[in-house]
């Protein structure tokens, strides 16, 4: 008998072992070429660059003097940050224990006691409570009062009175520095 290896054998695996070369080869081209054609309609449902400049904005809040209200806009909604006096937070610290719809305590929604930041929107039909600008009514509890169906809030933002069933929304923020505040 001779070592030599049936060359119809041999012909056979070499055929066998390219066939799985072009059939690797071909799937990986298609699956390249697949995803370079779908990446520009997957991109375009990124936000537009307008859209992610709205995403959050920053607030000087060095000229804010004690007890002073201001109205910034973020994501298309008024947002209410307030400079609070030492008896708006001992008032509202007070009020913790009070029996509130929606029950959250002051310290549950201020990163420090003397800024209180949060969403201008009434919880009830959508409305922008009185009482950021001097000389509004400021309802029963001092802070905030919507008219168009008498929902009344304190100097926390929380419901106190009327058909609102919850506290003005707090949005998500951070202090960059003591007088600098990133919303969003």
């Amino acid at each position: 008998m001779s070592d030599t290896a049936n060359p119809v054998e041999e012909a056979e695996v070499d055929e066998k072992s390219r066939r799985d070369f072009l059939f690797v080869t071909t799937t990986a081209v298609g699956a390249v070429g697949a995803a370079l054609t779908a990446w520009p309609f997957i991109h375009q449902m990124n936000p537009a660059a307008d859209t992610l400049a709205l995403s959050s904005t920053e607030v000087d809040l060095e000229p804010i003097e004690e007890g002073q209200s201001i109205t910034v806009v973020w994501r298309g909604k008024p947002v209410f940050i307030r400079h609070r006096t030492a008896d708006e937070i001992k008032t509202a610290v007070a009020d913790d224990g009070a029996a509130l719809p929606h029950a959250e305590k002051d310290a549950d929604r201020v990163k420090k006691p003397e800024w209180l930041v949060m969403v201008g929107v009434c919880t009830h039909l959508g409305c922008i409570p009185l009482g950021n600008k001097s000389g509004e009514a400021k309802g029963e509890f001092g802070g905030w009062f919507c008219p168009c169906h008498g929902s009344h809030y304190d100097t926390s933002g929380r419901i106190r009175k009327g058909p609102a069933p919850l506290n003005l929304p707090v949005p998500e923020y951070t202090f960059l520095s003591d007088t600098r505040v990133k919303i969003g």
